[in-house]
């Protein structure tokens, strides 16, 4: 690719790729991964958050992408970053042998891309089929589009619903070992309908941009608090745009978790107060919220900065 020619498209047309890996205690398997994405330094890890209770991490990866004369969008480095590092997760993690206190249906459990500066959806909707291709093809990775990926616009969180992944499996908050193959209750997108148990499945979209904000609850009755995420969040009459669930995050603290589909209207602000409210009726105390990844601005600055040292 012609330096000269990709600095422009990284100025104009970028796309994000927050990668969702079932792993943040394994030191040589996250290694291995990072190494992974440094193959193409055109492709930039610019944020990256770990959460040892949930053995989670979220890798947000971002680059350019490259159209032919029609417009048509035809390149990308992040297809070949993103599957790099998912191959590197595949070698290095054991979904059979894992476990935390976070849902998860794969040891890469979610692809999500989104649009930056003057790229589309419809261009992170063509990444998210090209990558979901090569994974159910080389991998043998059942793989679920979402989003404007799927041709009906099908949600991450049904999906997932589908697949019991809001179902905790051992101790009333824990999700310990892998899928039963015999339980994909959907024809996945792309790949085989059987289910490896040590890879496990994988949901890849395309979506605006969604923030991610926890909000700690210094309580360890996680009924309660899955209470009050459940009357925060759209689908149960809350705020609208807002997705949460509530995950224990040690022995005396549940988190309420939420997506915020649409910050512009509904931001992290508005969430806190409403949590606050809440937890009140309930007697418990909340602390300050966090995001857990960049802003948009603050990712395409970082992007920027970071290539100019290449």
């Amino acid at each position: 690719m012609d330096r000269k020619k990709a600095a422009v498209v990284d100025q104009s047309m970028l796309l994000c790729c927050k990668l969702f890996i079932s792993e943040s205690r394994n030191r040589s398997a996250l290694d291995a991964i990072e190494r992974a994405a440094r193959r193409d330094p055109e492709s930039v890890i610019v944020n990256k958050f770990e959460d040892r209770a949930y053995n989670r991490v979220r890798y947000t990866v971002v680059s350019y992408v490259v159209h032919d004369c029609t417009g048509t969008a035809v390149y990308s480095p992040l297809q070949q970053t993103v599957v790099a590092m998912t191959e590197a997760a595949f070698d290095a993690i054991n979904l059979e042998t894992h476990s935390g206190a976070h849902p998860r249906l794969g040891v890469v459990d979610d692809i999500m891309f989104h649009p930056l500066a003057r790229a589309s959806l419809d261009e992170a909707a063509w990444l998210a089929k090209a990558v979901a291709r090569d994974l159910g093809t080389t991998f043998q990775v059942p793989s679920f589009l979402y989003g404007a990926a799927h041709e009906e616009g099908r949600r991450a969180d049904a999906i997932r619903r589908e697949l019991g992944y809001f179902k905790p499996n051992f101790s009333g908050n824990q999700w310990v070992g892998g899928l039963n193959p015999e339980s994909l209750a959907l024809k996945p997108d792309e790949g085989p309908d059987q289910v490896d148990p040590t890879k496990g499945v994988v949901v890849i979209g395309a979506t605006p941009w969604v923030d991610s904000f926890n909000i700690p609850i210094f309580s360890p009755d996680l009924a309660a608090v899955r209470g009050i995420a459940r009357r925060v969040s759209g689908r149960g009459g809350g705020l609208p745009s807002v997705q949460a669930m509530a995950l224990a995050h040690g022995e005396t603290v549940v988190e309420v978790a939420c997506y915020l589909l649409d910050p512009n209207k509904v931001g992290g602000d508005r969430v806190q107060v409403e949590v606050e409210r809440l937890a009140k009726e309930e007697g418990l105390t909340v602390a300050k919220g966090y995001f857990t990844d960049l802003s948009q601005e603050n990712i395409i600055r970082t992007y920027l900065r970071l290539v100019s040292f290449v």
